[in-house]
């Protein structure tokens, strides 16, 4: 397990680079190979996802955000990127993966995915046992709850949307991750200030 206390983005991004080249060849979902970042609301994922997309030449990535459904859908979007994403993939088809309009409150249209030979898969869930068949390098990303709270309402830009949600989202969070317990099989442990 590799471990990096706290993680500027360009040796959290190469130690992630590290945990993939280790990884055995044939994990992850059929031909492409995944690397699953998981965290609590506001720890970071997102922009950890973009860093290391752009230092893997524009590798895609897939926002669980975009397939929870709204504020009470945090095993929905775990189902989700299963059935509509990875299973595809890993049948060597294309997913079509959903997204959802969290401004108009419904699905719109979804994006085709044609199998890469890697994607980053970003969330609040990534690391669920269900989905562990399909991943080839589970990253857990670690930040105290005032701080992922401040980041994740002043990041977003619509923090009067989200405020009214986030102690719900937590609860979730809590229920989800008391049973699945992610850090414990994550080949990548970051910790953020």
């Amino acid at each position: 397990m590799d471990r990096q206390r706290p993680y500027p983005q360009t040796q959290e991004a190469s130690t992630i680079e590290r945990a993939l080249r280790a990884a055995p060849s044939d994990s992850g979902a059929g031909a492409t190979r995944v690397v699953a970042i998981d965290g609590r609301s506001g720890a970071s994922k997102s922009t950890l996802a973009a860093a290391l997309a752009a230092r893997l030449d524009g590798a895609p990535v897939v926002s669980l955000e975009d397939l929870y459904g709204g504020w009470n859908g945090l095993e929905a979007g775990v189902e989700l990127v299963h059935r509509a994403v990875l299973e595809p993939l890993a049948e060597g088809r294309a997913a079509s993966v959903p997204r959802y309009d969290w401004h108009g409150g419904k699905w719109a249209a979804s994006w085709t995915l044609e199998p890469p030979p890697l994607l980053i898969v970003e969330g609040v869930g990534v690391g669920a046992l269900r989905l562990a068949q399909f991943t080839s390098v589970l990253v857990w990303i670690e930040l105290d709850g005032a701080a992922r709270r401040l980041r994740a309402l002043e990041a977003r830009g619509d923090r009067a949307i989200y405020e009214a949600h986030w102690e719900g989202w937590a609860r979730q969070e809590d229920e989800h991750y008391a049973r699945e317990r992610p850090w414990e099989r994550a080949g990548v442990l970051l910790r953020g200030e």
